[in-house]
């Protein structure tokens, strides 16, 4: 697996073998989130809103905003909040703003009680709008609004009382009587030019004006939740968080690990060649590690004795297609090996579908052709007519391989399954066979299938049982 591509194929496949871990891991990791949920107590927030008349460029907003957060505005209000034990520097990180679309601010304040926040958000805002009235000065001078307006009325006055003097001068055509005229019409022509420029001149002021009269628009909302992350959500993020590091965790081990699982790298590992492979018909107990005690039951109820890297195995054929896999082995033996040797089969220890191979296998051997008979009613060709080598199985413990030395066999042939060992394993394997002068003739490999309900052959599946049984008693006492 270290080379595949991690498929979700294998993500179902370790949640299928491991759901027993995984669900453990994800109470501990909802058992954390309550108990981080403790030590940080609930959060309450809400926010008020802030109109700002008229037009606001974009970087006057966020300067407003900067002032809405600022240290003056967070101190005045905790000071008329007057909280024991409460700063304004504590305040200033439970109180944001943001401008929001229509030129409106909105101050959002977090305390540990609803109550709390909703006043703590009031509180802020009106001392926002406080600071920025006087900082546009309009609690200097209250009369400036209302001053240009005065004045225009006072021009207008001015102007229908010269009309009027216009009226009332000299009627006649006397030279002073012109003269009084024409001062009072550049009188009203100079005054009806100033109006003009108070005109042009006071939309400015009435925008600035109306920026100094920002409005809270009203109080605000109480909260009626806590502010994320709430418990329920630091339960479900434990939980969360605790499954996904444990699939990641499998993953990481697989992509690390150095088990070998190509025909070529195993056969390079024990330095010989791959004879064939055989198919065993798969357990609930295959692939699951032996051992007893304390931390074999742990394993076992947390369900981490059974191999997830496994493939699931692949539906086989009839009980007689598998033995043609056997009979095919033993038929490479034969046919590689001199009449009536004797071979030592060499099977890991704790590697259940190799073990229930080589017996198999050592059945197979033994109900082979003889040279002096035929074989299940078949004749035997010429170049049959020597009967399958005889074998005898042995275990080898692969942390300290010891191999039994040389009596009557003249090699080892060395049955495992794919994906167990790494190839420092295997290859201390082949030197303990060296070292009891075994030579290494072949390499069988062990997969297991899913056998069919129906069986056309009459011998049943485990009938190798027995003679492995048989095999390892007389290894252990040839031992």
């Amino acid at each position: 697996m270290s080379d595949d591509t991690i498929r979700l194929v294998t993500i179902g496949r370790i949640i299928r073998r491991r759901w027993r871990l995984l669900t453990i891991l994800a109470v501990v990791g909802a058992l954390v989130g309550y108990g981080t949920s403790l030590l940080f107590p609930p959060r309450y927030t809400t926010s008020a809103s802030v109109l700002l008349p008229g037009a606001w460029q974009e970087r006057e907003l966020l300067t407003q905003v900067e002032i809405a957060t600022s240290s003056v505005v967070v101190d005045r209000a905790a000071a008329t909040l007057g909280w024991t034990g409460v700063s304004g520097s504590e305040l200033r990180d439970r109180v944001s703003a943001k401008a929001a679309d229509g030129n409106i601010i909105k101050i959002s304040g977090t305390a540990d009680t609803p109550e709390r926040a909703q006043k703590l958000s009031d509180q802020v805002a009106q001392q926002f709008v406080t600071f920025a009235a006087r900082i546009a000065g309009d609690n200097t001078d209250p009369e400036a609004a209302t001053r240009p307006e005065a004045l225009r009325q006072m021009v207008v006055r001015t102007s229908r009382r010269i009309t009027e003097l216009a009226d009332a001068a000299d009627p006649g055509q006397t030279v002073e009587g012109v003269q009084t005229r024409t001062e009072l019409a550049k009188l009203r022509t100079a005054l009806q030019e100033a109006i003009n420029k108070l005109d042009q001149a006071d939309p400015a002021a009435a925008n600035k004006a109306n920026k100094a009269n920002m409005v809270v628009m009203g109080p605000a909302a109480r909260p009626a939740g806590e502010a994320p992350p709430t418990r329920t959500q630091l339960i479900a993020a434990g939980a969360l968080l605790f499954f996904l590091l444990a699939v990641i965790g499998h993953l990481t081990a697989a992509r690390m690990s150095r088990r070998l699982r190509t025909e070529p790298e195993i056969a390079a590992a024990l330095g010989s060649a791959l004879l064939g492979t055989v198919d065993v018909p798969g357990e609930r107990r295959a692939h699951r590690s032996e051992g007893h005690g304390p931390r074999a039951r742990i394993r076992r109820l947390l369900g981490v004795d059974v191999r997830w890297d496994i493939p699931t195995p692949r539906t086989s054929g009839d009980e007689a297609s598998r033995q043609i896999r056997y009979r095919r082995v033993c038929a490479r033996l034969r046919d590689q090996l001199p009449a009536h040797r004797r071979l030592l089969v060499v099977v890991p220890d704790g590697d259940e579908v190799a073990r229930r191979a080589a017996g198999q296998l050592v059945a197979e051997a033994e109900s082979g052709p003889s040279p002096s008979s035929s074989s299940r009613g078949y004749p035997i060709p010429s170049s049959s007519s020597r009967g399958y080598p005889m074998l005898r199985v042995v275990g080898v413990s692969v942390s300290q391989p010891m191999v039994p030395d040389r009596d009557n066999e003249s090699g080892a042939l060395v049955v495992l399954s794919a994906g167990s060992w790494t190839a420092g394993e295997l290859a201390g394997i082949a030197e303990a066979c060296a070292d009891a002068k075994h030579e290494v003739v072949g390499i069988v490999l062990a997969g297991t299938v899913r056998a069919r309900p129906t069986r056309t052959a009459a011998r049943p599946r485990d009938a190798a049982t027995p003679a492995l049984a048989a095999r390892d008693h007389a290894t252990e006492g040839s031992g």
